[in-house]
């Protein structure tokens, strides 16, 4: 189970990336290798033993081996290393969401391995943010005993959220990270960047994602006719190519500003430490603020011009 839910969820496992980069930087090149016992030495004088002599010495460079990859695995875990154990947990956790089953620890022990159990309140932390982040669902105890657990849909998630969407839980909490990566692309990312930037979360094109079903249709179809995204033929583009801007439901129901928030906690950081599109969603607040007063003003001239007056009693005398 762990070799294959690691190649699933190994992308959607990455490492928080540093401030001021693309939100969910890919993993690190060589995270994955192995730590390396000591090697025996070759001798003349062990060559010209005993054959005894030849086994306790067989022994005695097993032995010191596994004395140094034990050393080894006592020092500190790679942050790498955690990031990908943190992402087969959290595929095992999406996993009971969708079948409606407890999360037991006990079952999340098994996954991470005995020898990542010191490592286990960090690993389920990672864990549980990337799920929080990307599909708006937060960890909770079944019972106040810490055994159980399920995953529940996040309180207020209207605030990190885009506000007044149709879609089902989980399935809105992948908007903000889109809308994110479109407007720290200039306002368009194309559609290359955004499945490259899916690929990060280990979402695939053409492959079955246990959330959002077959992704394409989910982003190119559903966001689409819910109007959060525009998808549109970049201009003269050779090979055709195709780009994701805002939809008009986006800008209605979010701001740059929120976007740009959301990304910050992504890389742990304040929206300030992007200061290029924190000056532009400065703009498009002021620019909302005047929008909002204007038509404020607006609506209390329409009704200067227009009093309403009460309909007038039939019975009443002329």
């Amino acid at each position: 189970m762990e070799t294959k839910d690691l190649g699933d969820a190994q992308a959607g496992a990455s490492p928080a990336p540093t401030s001021g980069s693309v939100p969910l930087g890919p993993p690190t090149a060589d995270a994955g290798q192995k730590p390396q016992g000591a090697e025996a030495t070759s001798s003349p004088v062990a060559g010209a033993s005993r054959p005894r002599s030849k086994a306790r010495g067989r022994r005695q460079v097993k032995e010191h081996k596994n004395s140094s990859q034990a050393s080894t695995s006592a020092k500190t875990t790679p942050p790498d290393l955690l990031a990908k154990k943190a992402g087969v947990l959290m595929h095992f956790m999406l996993e009971k969401f969708k079948m409606k089953e407890p999360i037991r620890k006990i079952d999340m022990l098994k996954i991470v391995r005995k020898m990542f159990k010191a490592q286990f309140p960090e690993i389920l932390k990672k864990a549980t943010d990337r799920i929080e982040l990307v599909f708006g669902l937060e960890l909770k105890e079944v019972k106040p005993n810490g055994y159980s657990y399920t995953l529940v849909s996040k309180e207020g998630l209207a605030k990190d959220g885009v506000l007044g969407s149709t879609l089902e839980v989980p399935k809105n909490g992948l908007l903000m990270p889109l809308l994110g990566v479109i407007f720290l692309n200039g306002n368009c990312a194309s559609e290359a960047e955004i499945w490259e930037f899916l690929n990060v979360l280990g979402i695939y094109d053409g492959k079955t994602h246990i959330i959002f079903g077959e992704p394409r249709k989910f982003i190119t179809e559903e966001l689409v006719q819910e109007k959060y995204l525009v998808y549109r033929q970049i201009p003269d583009s050779d090979p055709l190519s195709y780009e994701f801007v805002w939809g008009p439901r986006a800008h209605a129901e979010t701001s740059k500003m929120e976007v740009l928030e959301f990304v910050a906690k992504i890389n742990s950081t304040d929206p300030s430490a992007f200061p290029f599109h924190y000056e532009e969603a400065l703009r498009d607040e002021e620019e909302r603020a005047k929008a909002r007063s204007a038509g404020k003003a607006h609506a209390a001239a329409k009704a200067t011009a227009h009093p309403k007056v009460p309909p007038s009693d039939p019975s009443s005398p002329q």
